[in-house]
């Protein structure tokens, strides 16, 4: 019989220790450490295996004698999916999607599901949050029903390795990784043992079998996924579903991605009958701008290869603490406190006993140094209460001596702002020239930001 040891495991961090402890080390929590019992007789992960299953010996190979093979990618229907993903779906891949409860990771995945089953793939949707009816009367409300989707309601990872083995399917979805339970492991649901030792697990059948697995999970009130940190590294592709409960638009974000960019986003807007892809972004955030408000400006941000015009709000008010306030919404507040540094400093704008509050709005998150100037812009037009034009678009990065620095990409941001009928951009001058701008759009190259406000501002 298997000798077994007890351990005791972080549920936060996953930091592990012989003894049990009141506070983490790792992380620093209280009342996190949780007693576990493992079976040492026998080494799960101790062997490596091949495509067939079995185990063999690694053997160290010159890499100019080892021979790749470009295989296709599996695109779906949503081009907004395939866009974060890097081009489409990758066999044999294992994908992490992360984000609040009902934001409508569920919703996303079976509707993928149905996609891939409309071109002939055999897809496996394991539930083990909801019974085999209850995701048939969902499938039934967003029109996904295909004979080549099976659905599956178990948590026995064993049941589900089983299942997998006999089905054959080139997709399966896992939904959620929190309630799925390894029978070796005596732990609950969802600690960080189970969430780990099923994810390995869930990682060998995706290589071994060729099998691309999407895994939902949840997010913890800081907003990262719950478990351990281990389990973002363990997978391909990490993808996080974003957006206000009480807002229709959900943005899809990667942060984690071997197969493509992590710099992708994907707008979906909910509907009744599901999620819907926003073809162009750029008009659904700026539909309601105010016309002749002070403190607005639009900036044309780069989301991965797109293109995206976003508008930037600021509201300066006169404070009533000893120490004034800096509250952003989309935007690092750490960047806002700095700007307002060069403002007061560099053009002369007595900030210090002013309260900022700043959004992008929309539900955008902009992290690029090209939002600087637009951010500049706002904070000063909401402070001298002067407007600036509806037809203005501002671009730049700003040095802490106040000059305009260059971005990239200025022709692709050019030619969505003309797109969608702005008349002047504001840009850095080191950005004019060498390539030639669309027509009917003036382009105004400034070298600092006391430049920027006179032209945006008049003075």
């Amino acid at each position: 019989m298997a000798k077994r040891k007890t351990k005791f495991m972080c549920q936060e961090c996953g930091y592990e220790s012989p003894k049990w402890m009141g506070k983490c080390p790792g992380c620093g929590q209280w009342n996190k450490m949780v007693e576990e019992v493992e079976s040492t007789g026998s080494n799960r992960r101790g062997a490596f295996t091949n495509a067939a299953g079995s185990s063999v010996a690694a053997k160290a190979t010159p890499i100019t004698s080892i021979e790749t093979v470009s295989e296709p990618r599996i695109t779906t229907d949503s081009n907004e999916l395939n866009r974060v993903l890097g081009g489409g779906v990758v066999r044999g891949s294992l994908v992490l999607i992360g984000g609040d409860p009902g934001i409508g990771k569920s919703t996303l995945l079976l509707q993928v599901s149905y996609q891939l089953a409309k071109k002939d793939h055999s897809v496996l949707y394991i539930s083990g949050e909801e019974s085999m009816r209850q995701t048939k009367l969902r499938a039934d409300r967003l029109g996904a029903t295909s004979s080549n989707l099976l659905v599956y309601s178990e948590t026995n990872l064993h049941e589900i390795s089983l299942t997998i083995e006999n089905t054959k399917p080139d997709f399966v979805i896992v939904d959620s990784i929190q309630t799925i339970f390894h029978p070796e492991v005596t732990s609950a649901p969802g600690s960080v043992s189970q969430v780990r030792e099923c994810t390995a697990e869930l990682m060998r059948i995706a290589k071994t079998k060729g099998v691309a697995i999407f895994i939902v999970g949840h997010v913890t009130k800081e907003g990262s996924i719950a478990g351990p940190r281990l389990l973002e590294h363990m997978v391909d592709t990490v993808l996080y579903f974003e957006g206000e409960r009480h807002h229709t638009y959900r943005i899809l974000r990667a942060v984690k991605n071997r197969f493509g960019s992590t710099n992708e986003m994907g707008i979906f807007e909910m509907k009744e009958a599901g999620l819907e892809e926003v073809a162009n972004p750029s008009e659904i955030f700026l539909e309601e701008r105010s016309q002749g408000a002070s403190g607005s400006t639009v900036v044309a941000s780069m989301e991965g290869t797109r293109p995206v015009l976003v508008e930037i709000q600021a509201l300066i008010s006169p404070t009533s603490f000893g120490n004034p306030r800096r509250m952003a919404t989309g935007i690092d507040h750490n960047r806002v406190s700095l700007l307002m540094a060069v403002l007061e400093k560099r053009v002369g704008l007595l900030l210090a006993n002013q309260d900022a509050y700043l959004k992008v709005a929309g539900g955008v998150k902009l992290d690029e140094p090209a939002i600087d100037l637009a951010v500049a812009v706002s904070i000063a037009s909401s402070f001298r209460d002067k407007p600036t034009r509806a037809s203005d678009c501002i671009i730049g990065e700003v040095g802490l001596t106040g000059e305009v620095r260059r971005v990239s990409r200025i022709e692709q941001r050019v030619q969505e702002a003309a797109k969608l009928g702005f008349e002047r951009i504001i840009l850095p001058e080191n950005n004019l020239g060498g390539w030639t701008p669309p027509k009917g759009v003036e382009l105004i190259g400034v070298t600092s930001v006391s430049h920027a406000l006179k032209v945006t501002l008049g003075g």
